[in-house]
């Protein structure tokens, strides 16, 4: 009994310690990432009031702490306090960088004389490339903090998801920069809202299924009352909310700006027509899915229904 005590004691000290280098590397990326998006606005603006931005960097180690005393695994269930505190940072400062490029693209077009536009273009690039590492250091953060309850395949398929989420919102950003669009402000700070809006899904964890019946070993059925039932079903089914997140917060909205650019402004670039198709497609399988997820809990409904009468 002895050896296998100690084995157990090994395997519990060694759980605790990959747990805690989980939660500080994760932090330590966002930390740097955000730091790094700080300083240069800090540099470009010439005012040290944006170190404000960084509340949300110092208050992850804070959270840090609670949340690895306050969880079993090391992470909560469905909300990712980690990665909202790091948008937190990350959100106000693209919102900076993006209208002060805004400011700059019209002076340019309000002046009738030349301008070296080189420094601007330089610093759209680096702006650019900050965005889309945005979207690589919240996967890789994702895939080093703790898995929580998730399995590694619910983890494999959550990244996954993330990496196609990633391209379909950096697509958003460079639309607003279209030459038909490119100084107005209305364009850019939809753009920007639609940006903002769609990445706090990263904030959501939606891996866990749950079942409205519950089997017990010894054969005998058991369901909640119908009320209690249909609250579960609507408010605790991740399919049901995985839907509602996935058009509501990204397919949806970044479908009517699309079609509004097209349309209204007449944006239209290499990446539109397969984005708007994407977006369509992307809504229309998500109703199928719906549909067939309750057509398929009505039938195990149905036929725990007829399991019940005829134990009876």
């Amino acid at each position: 009994m002895e050896p296998q005590k100690v084995k157990s004691r090994v395997g519990r000290m060694w759980y605790m310690c990959t747990k805690i280098l989980s939660a500080v590397f994760s932090r330590l990326l966002f930390a740097l990432h955000g730091g790094i998006m700080v300083d240069i606005i800090v540099e470009y603006k010439e005012d040290e009031v944006y170190w404000c931005f960084l509340i949300g960097i110092v208050l992850l180690f804070i959270e840090m702490i609670v949340t690895l005393k306050m969880t079993k695994n090391g992470e909560w269930k469905w909300f990712s306090p980690m990665v909202f505190l790091y948008l937190c940072t990350i959100i106000p400062s693209i919102f900076v960088l993006e209208l002060d490029g805004l400011d700059f693209r019209r002076n340019i077009t309000n002046k009738t004389n030349d301008c070296d536009e080189t420094p601007f273009k330089t610093r759209s690039k680096m702006v650019q490339v900050l965005e889309e590492v945005t979207i690589l250091v919240l996967i890789v953060g994702r895939w080093l903090m703790p898995r929580g309850k998730m399995s590694r395949d619910q983890l494999a398929q959550l990244l996954l998801l993330y990496l196609a989420l990633g391209a379909d919102m950096m697509d958003i950003l460079e639309l607003m920069k279209e030459p038909t669009v490119k100084t107005n402000m209305t364009i850019t700070v939809v753009g920007l809202c639609l940006f903002s809006w769609a990445i706090m899904q990263f904030t959501i964890v939606l891996t866990q299924t749950f079942s409205s019946l519950d089997i017990e070993v010894d054969g005998r059925f058991q369901s909640l009352s119908g009320v209690k039932n249909c609250v579960k079903f609507l408010f605790c089914t991740s399919e049901i909310w995985s839907v509602i997140i996935s058009v509501g917060m990204q397919d949806g909205p970044f479908l009517v700006y699309r079609l509004y650019l097209v349309t209204r402004e007449g944006v239209f670039n290499e990446s539109m027509t397969f984005f708007i198709c994407k977006n369509i497609l992307s809504v229309l399988i998500q109703i199928y899915r719906l549909i067939a997820f309750v057509c398929h809990e009505s039938r195990k409904r149905k036929k725990f229904k007829q399991l019940q009468i005829n134990l009876e």
